[in-house]
């Protein structure tokens, strides 16, 4: 590890906290010709040869701006404010110079009512806590959906999953007009509205959920807002987009859409069997989370299904191994019926069938116990989901308010598998259901201008049902005494109820100190309930004694928190105590127990602003944490087709600490960015499992185990590159977790896994016909205990744009997939396209779409484990090509 920990070093000198680029400092004082101080004037800094923007403020309350540039040479400054003519100023910058500092004097413009006045538009405009783009500047006509357009805007992210960032930080939700619909599930919205109508993308930082919380909570969240243009609003429009290639191949979708001033609708369909995923993680939109912020009690709150049939994560396009054929319908609108009140409603409807191949070979090699599986494994999931919501905000006056959510969900699934287990055919179906119930009411009152009191309750039901069947019989070893049996069968029900109230109260001090105080209650209530049955054909034969749980666990938490923010100049201190009295009742099979344990819970952060370009935070904190319902059953339960697990059996808290640091240069807005954060947590108590290993069967039961750590370093940097008009980014990722287990009767083991990633990727921002996005990612694993292994994989890509005119574009998509420890097939090239040509401008669009040209059928990835290893095989969506047509109205 000498190796790698020189090599971490270096990678710290690299990001931490060194500027390596000589940067000069830009101020000065926006004033009109009587010397009056001008606020909120853009202050946008340009290249005096081609005007690309290569920063951009605002002048604050005092008139005063400061901009951050590494260019040197001859530039202009372009300054702007509503009602004042503008004015470029050119300067020359050496390359040395540290500081520059400018008088800057406006000119009143005069309104002449008989004349009409031309204003130049700026692409990015600056107010307070917003940022505004103009698309029209960004954008070449290529792009199709929001989360298309997105990805032009400068300092915008959008990852594989649609995950979309500012920086480095997750959007808290993306908005039209102002109006949410979907909070965390916004990825519905940018997967699945076209990009045609927006005319800007605002950023608005230190955004607040709750609009009477603005200016008092302490946020740093961030939010989108689209814009659209007027020629949108106030009519019905949309468009149809379908699409049918060789092979059965099918791609249907369409948007139809009405944003007025009172009413706004919004409905949308996506149909493919194309393996294209509209929805993306839909439990974001069923169960958002807000967590630590006022009024977001309960939504930790679920339950975890003890079974699961699914494809898991692959390091891999999940598109090109997703079978499927997807049916969305989501149907949304607001009114406003009064001044005082909204409603918003959300209808949602998915149908998916999915289908799945995986072939592994999997080698056990731990404390002597050698063996192989060989597994041919092919998934169906059949998906049904019907999600309803209804928000209630009604507008008491201008300083209270009334919230009420209620929202509904249904599903059904029927998952099944043809599994072909060392020669033995296996056929596994899993039914399964999801309902939930979900109401929740906050009533908000700004008593003072700078206190706020709310109150907050919620009601939450919900069953996961499952009724699990294998129609072999592979744990003979295990029950040695049966005969006869064919099959085997598990029924489970688990439910779970909870209800709480919480009263928050925030006081901003004038000082700009924050107190705040919480006082609530939280009461929780889980039935688990499994039966195990080994069976002849229909007949039960027997249902083993300690594979049966009737657990009822009960979890009762009173609690005070308290959170007190002192804040000097620009340095800030954060202190959080939080008392917990719970009452816990376990019943698990008739035998019955009882605790009250009491906790303090402590944290103690900080924050500093060094300057515009130089930001630390950090914070330390000590939490106990309460057992869930699935650490205290007390008997064995099915959660695999040979994967037996139990656990602790008795009520449980486990005690942690953690470390936070995170170090900003710059800011997301410019033209250099890096961020560094590290997290370092120790569990003083955690739960790990003794397993006992057979070719046929596992039997893992929860232990509890003193120490564990964990630490993660991530670092991330952005830097524009104006010679070459790119951006380049940079990001290294180290990670080490140390763990502890028995496995077969050993000792205690000492796991320790470490990874590895460290990825480039160089996006052009030409303004021409030609752009580019090249990128490659490295990742090794490496697990220690008794026995060490170790991998690496790469994934590298190239996209090309070519923007030939107003009516014809082509998009290349091309990628090179690298699979370490395997000796032949670890090489996997694919090359997809996109061409559109538009027939009638707004209106007629003809597209050509190919997906895996080269035809590549399967590909192989290797995985490591503290037990041994896997090499697995997957089926890949064969070769095929869409002819789309796309029609606006």
């Amino acid at each position: 590890m000498n190796g790698k920990n020189k090599w971490l070093s270096l990678i710290f000198i690299f990001i931490i906290p060194l500027h390596f680029f000589s940067q000069t400092k830009i101020s000065g004082l926006v004033i009109d010709e009587n010397e009056n101080i001008i606020s909120s004037a853009n202050v946008i800094l340009k290249d005096s040869t081609n005007d690309a923007i290569l920063s951009y403020t605002y002048s604050n309350d005092n008139g005063h701006f400061d901009i951050q540039t590494d260019t040197f040479g001859k530039l202009h400054l372009l300054i702007t404010s509503l009602g004042f003519y503008k004015k470029l100023i050119p300067i020359e910058l050496t390359k040395y110079q540290k500081e520059l500092k400018i008088k800057v004097i406006l000119k009143e413009k005069t309104l002449d009512l008989d004349e009409i006045i031309i204003q130049a538009e700026n692409p990015i405009n600056i107010k307070k806590d917003t940022i505004s783009f103009k698309t029209k500047f960004f954008v070449n006509g290529s792009e199709q959906t929001v989360e298309d357009l997105l990805k032009k805007i400068p300092g915008l992210q959008v990852d594989d999953n649609g995950v979309i960032k500012i920086g480095n930080q997750e959007i808290e939700k993306l908005m039209i007009d102002g109006d949410d619909l979907f909070e965390n599930g916004y990825r519905i919205l940018s997967k699945n509205m076209p990009a045609y109508p927006i005319e800007e993308v605002e950023v608005l930082k230190n955004y607040s959920n709750n609009p009477l919380l603005k200016g008092i909570e302490e946020s740093n969240k961030v939010a989108l807002n689209l814009k659209l243009d007027e020629k949108s609003k106030r009519i019905w429009f949309g468009n149809v987009e379908t699409g049918i290639g060789n092979d059965s191949f099918y791609e249907l979708r369409s948007n139809l859409m009405n944003f007025g001033k009172k009413n706004k609708y919004y409905f949308f369909t996506n149909l493919n069997s194309i393996g294209y995923d509209a929805t993306g993680d839909i439990e974001n939109l069923i169960r958002p989370s807000r967590r630590n912020e006022p009024a977001s009690i309960g939504d930790n709150q679920s339950v975890h299904s003890l079974l699961n049939l699914s494809p898991g994560h692959l390091n891999f396009k999940q598109n090109r191994t997703n079978f499927n054929n997807a049916e969305l319908v989501s149907l949304n609108a607001i009114f406003n019926p009064t001044e005082k009140l909204k409603i918003k409603t959300l209808g949602f409807f998915n149908w998916d069938e999915t289908d799945f191949f995986r072939n592994s070979i999997n080698i056990v090699d731990v404390n002597g116990t050698n063996f192989t599986n060989i597994e041919d494994y092919q998934l169906q999931n059949k998906n049904s989901v019907a999600f309803g919501k209804l928000d209630i905000t009604y507008n008491i006056s201008k300083t209270k308010m009334l919230e009420a959510t209620t929202k509904y969900n249904n599903g059904t699934f029927n998952d099944g598998s043809n599994l072909v287990f060392n020669g033995n055919s296996t056929i596994e179906n899993l039914q399964h259901q999801n309902t939930l119930f979900d109401q929740k009411i906050n009533y908000t009152n700004k008593f003072k201008d700078k206190k706020v009191f709310l109150v907050t309750g919620r009601f939450i039901d919900e069953k996961t049902p499952q009724n699990y069947a294998i129609n072999q019989f592979f744990y003979q070893d295990l029950f040695p005494s049966t005969t006869n049996v064919n099959n085997v069968n598990q029924r489970s029900i688990n439910q779970m109820q909870y209800v709480g109230v919480n009263a928050h109260l925030l006081d901003r001090k004038d000082n700009g100190n924050l107190l705040e105080l919480q006082l609530g209650n939280e009461f929780r209530k889980d039935k688990l309930q499994t039966t195990f049955s080994l069976l002849e054909n229909n007949t039960v034969l027997e249902q083993p004694n300690d594979y049966q749980n009737q657990t009822t666990y009960q979890v009762n938490d009173l609690y005070l928190k308290s959170k007190y923010r002192l804040k000097i100049d620009d340095f800030g201190i954060v202190g959080k105590l939080n008392v917990d009295q719970l009452f816990n009742r376990l019943d698990n099979n008739g035998n019955a127990s009882s605790q009250n344990p009491f906790f303090i819970n402590p944290s103690l952060g900080f924050d500093l602003e060094i300057n515009d370009n130089n930001k630390i935070t950090s914070s330390y904190s000590y939490n106990t944490t309460n057992a869930t319902v699935l650490d205290v059953f007390n008997d064995f339960v099915l959660t695999g087709f040979r994967s037996f697990s139990k656990g602790a059996g008795n009520f449980n808290q486990l005690d942690a600490s953690s470390f936070v640091f995170n170090y900003q240069l710059g800011n997301w807005s410019d033209r250099f960015f890096a961020n560094t954060f590290i997290l370092y947590s120790k569990n003083h108590d955690f739960f790990s499992t003794n397993t006992a290993l057979n070719q046929n069967f596992n039997l893992a039961e929860k232990i509890l185990i003193k120490d564990r750590e964990f630490i993660s370093i991530d670092s991330k940097l952005d830097y524009y590159f104006k010679f070459i008009s790119s951006n380049l980014k940079l990001d290294l990722t180290y990670t080490k977790s140390e763990f502890k287990n028995i496995v077969n009767n050993s000792d205690l083991r000492r796991v320790t896994s470490y990874n590895y990633n460290y990825g480039l990727e160089l996006r052009s921002g030409f303004s021409g016909v030609f752009n580019y996005h090249i990128g490659t990612k490295w990742n090794t694993i490496e697990i220690e205990t008794t026995i060490n292994n170790s991998f690496t994989n790469n994934v590298s890509f190239l996209d090309l744009s070519l923007v030939f005119n107003k009516k014809i574009d082509f998009q290349l998509q091309s990628e090179r997939y690298y699979f370490g420890n395997l000796q032949t097939d670890n090489t996997y090239y694919f090359l997809d396209f996109d061409a559109r040509y538009k027939v009638i401008e707004n209106k007629l669009t003809l597209g050509l779409t190919g997906k895996n040209l080269f035809n590549t059928k399967r590909f192989r990835n290797f995985s490591i484990s503290d037990i041994g290893s896997s090499t697995t095989e997957y089926r890949l969506l064969p070769r095929f090509v869409l002819l789309k047509l796309e029609y606006r109205f």
